[in-house]
């Protein structure tokens, strides 16, 4: 029987065992990421292993059938992939969403948020600038304590209930609202809105969706504390980054603290907010 061939563009040099593994059961072929070179290729192909960095899109699915069965993604957001598109072509998607056990181990996400955190309170990129540029300014750069702090949460899941449990270390009042009730010792649920008026810190943690997607606009924005600051590790389009922007050039917000931007896949970010 002839083996499936399998397109992979998640580098698997640190993976070894899962690139053994795929050639094992599969004709496997590696390229980097490249939307272009994803479009050339996906006609002879049974099934795309790919990452966040390439859209999987309708011209995708297009270029696929009738051949292309299968998409998989190892994250657990699938706002890159075309959903609606793949479930008319027959396509299955694949990814590690529900994959509870698994996920549980992966803490990185919840901590590079609070390297955020930490990083905007106590003013840290713009202090290691001085200090590499030859100044020492200990007084300008003396940041804000956390403790007593209110930190809220937008999404109490996996990742934010570890950031609720960092906030606790941190002798901070910490609130959460989820779309789904919740009781968590140490953690008040509350709704949206007392959200968004009380927290000192925003941290984001939830799934984009078209309900979620600029979740946190203008009004929002404007409702936050003066001087609060925002944490986003989740995806860009949860916030209207035009609005961000403008609360932090006008000293509105405190500061902001992200590793995820719209249309972060663009060739030319030059011009991106």
């Amino acid at each position: 029987m002839t083996k499936p061939r399998i397109l992979c563009m998640v580098d698997l040099e640190p993976y070894p065992d899962v690139r053994a593994y795929l050639e094992q059961h599969a004709d496997l072929t590696v390229e980097p990421s490249d939307e272009t070179r994803l479009l050339e290729l996906v006609p002879d192909y049974d099934a795309y292993f790919g990452h966040i960095h390439v859209r999987v899109s309708r011209a995708v699915m297009e270029r696929g059938a009738p051949r292309l069965k299968a998409v998989a993604s190892p994250t657990t957001g699938t706002d890159h992939i075309d959903l609606t598109a793949c479930a008319e072509y027959g396509v299955e998607v694949v990814c590690i969403k529900t994959e509870y056990d698994l996920l549980r181990t992966f803490t990185a996400t919840a901590e590079l948020a609070w390297g955020l955190l930490i990083s905007v309170m106590r003013e840290l990129p713009a202090a290691h600038g001085r200090a590499v540029a030859g100044h020492w300014d200990r007084d300008l750069f003396t940041g804000h304590q956390l403790r007593g702090k209110t930190l809220g949460i937008l999404g109490y899941g996996r990742l934010g209930t570890m950031v609720a449990e960092y906030g606790k270390a941190f002798q901070m009042r910490v609130i959460a609202h989820d779309i789904k009730p919740f009781r968590a010792d140490g953690v008040e649920s509350v709704d949206f809105d007392t959200l968004i008026r009380e927290a000192d810190v925003l941290s984001l943690h939830i799934h984009l969706t078209p309900e979620t997607e600029r979740i946190i606009g203008r009004s929002e924005i404007a409702r936050m504390k003066p001087g609060a600051v925002l944490i986003n590790v989740s995806r860009g389009a949860l916030v209207d980054e035009e609005a961000l922007v403008e609360a932090l050039e006008a000293e509105r917000l405190g500061g902001a603290g992200v590793d995820v931007i719209t249309d972060e896949w663009s060739d030319n970010l030059e011009n991106h907010p």
